[in-house]
């Protein structure tokens, strides 16, 4: 899955667009920041519409639910077993859940890997203890899991456009190769998107809550006691979710990509 389908560029409006809107952008002009956002929502509006058209595109749709699935197959054992180092956990993870395919997506899953591995460390400082004491003791904690799960596929995104913008930017406009704007937009884009994606943790606890509510058999109580038994199932079931708001197939407004000038 996911391999099928090579790189042939995106072309026609909207990408036209944006990418015009990009060579015409300056580090240095009034309100920079602003349009730089702008265009990285173009370039988010861009994939979501070519997505709705047609959403074998890219191999992308396709590629990302494998890798989501192969990630969630991966929590268990994270929660259990944690990793002897940071490099470590890239190298493994990018292993298992990057696969090997050549395309743009399956380049942009790697990249996205380690990018979320990364956020996950910026949002809990707390690894940086674990993982200097040599290795986790009992494993990650599901929120850090969770957490690892949504970025995932917010950074997918980013690190597919990621490629798209170097891409505009090289043909269109390399005055701009030293500003690293297509870093900049990657970032806005995944900031954007893992406001989307839903969580299992969440999802559990929604889980459970419902099972109290209702005073379901004790067969289904149990097999929500333990969320850490129940959410790597409950985070597969969650991947064509999570891949369709992603990639604007299950449509959610985002703040800037709605009414960016063209």
């Amino acid at each position: 899955m996911g391999t099928s389908t090579r790189w042939k560029g995106p072309n026609g409006d909207p990408w036209s667009s944006a990418a015009r809107r990009l060579a015409r952008w300056r580090p240095d002009s009034r309100n920079a920041d602003q349009r730089l956002e702008e265009i990285a929502a173009d370039h988010l509006r861009a994939l979501h519409e070519t997505l709705r058209a047609d959403r074998s595109a890219f191999g992308l749709y396709d590629t990302a639910c494998a890798a989501g699935e192969r990630l969630a197959g991966a929590l268990g054992s994270l929660a259990a077993e944690g990793a002897e180092s940071e490099d470590a956990l890239v190298a493994r993870l990018v292993s298992e859940v990057g696969g090997d395919g050549g395309t743009l997506a399956d380049a942009a899953v790697r990249r996205a890997v380690a990018a979320a591995l990364r956020d996950a460390w910026d949002r809990h400082p707390e690894l940086d203890n674990a993982m200097g004491a040599g290795a986790t003791s009992g494993g990650f904690a599901w929120d850090i899991l969770c957490d690892l799960y949504q970025v995932f596929f917010a950074d997918m995104v980013g690190e597919f456009l990621r490629s798209v913008v170097a891409e505009h930017v090289r043909l269109a406009a390399p005055v701009l190769i030293a500003t690293d704007p297509e870093g900049r937009i990657a970032d806005w884009v995944a900031e954007k998107v893992v406001e989307l994606v839903p969580s299992p943790c969440e999802e559990s606890a929604e889980a459970m809550d419902l099972a109290q509510a209702v005073d379901t058999a004790q067969s289904v109580a149990g097999g929500v006691q333990d969320p850490s038994a129940a959410l790597p199932k409950i985070a597969e079931s969650l991947v064509p979710r999570a891949v369709g708001k992603a990639l604007g197939l299950i449509t959610e407004e985002i703040p800037g990509e709605e009414g960016a000038a063209a």
